[in-house]
């Protein structure tokens, strides 16, 4: 039950962010996505190119995607594996992602059902037991910024 709390409240937050330029989140603003609203419209959903052509994502945006996507880069090629600290590193950038969201219309839209997945990815990478858990969250991460690459410039 702590999980779907917390997975509630990182999703609210970004959700409500993106259209508000003031960075004020009111208590209710960040209860109301239910977890099954977040599978349902999400997670379920296939990201749609712009006619044939990638979304342009911000530029205030685009620099976290792409801090985070080097951070994998960098991490991908050291001996010692701190999955924590990666975790930790990646989750900053999201906040940073989610706190600047000035994105609106269909490419927001579009970016969100890449984001909120990936977004799912780094609490699991966190949350990782083991070695071996770990390892194959960061493969899902690194698969995850394959898919933004396709998808969004």
């Amino acid at each position: 039950m702590k999980k779907i709390t917390i997975l509630i409240s990182v999703i609210s937050l970004f959700l409500f962010s993106c259209g508000n330029t003031s960075n004020e989140k009111s208590k209710e603003q960040t209860e109301t996505v239910t977890h099954e609203e977040h599978q349902h419209n999400d997670e379920m959903q296939t990201i749609e190119l712009n006619n044939g052509e990638k979304w342009k994502v911000d530029a205030n945006m685009i620099t976290h995607i792409r801090n985070m996507e080097n951070d994998i880069i960098s991490f991908s090629t050291v001996e010692q594996k701190d999955y924590k600290s990666l975790a930790d590193k990646l989750q900053s950038n999201i906040d940073l992602l989610t706190s600047n969201c000035t994105m609106k219309g269909k490419a927001h839209d579009e970016l969100h059902k890449w984001l909120l997945p990936y977004i799912d990815l780094v609490k699991e990478l966190s949350e990782a037991k083991d070695e071996t858990e770990a390892a194959k969250q960061f493969e899902n991460i690194q698969t995850s910024f394959t898919t933004f690459n396709q998808y969004f410039q």
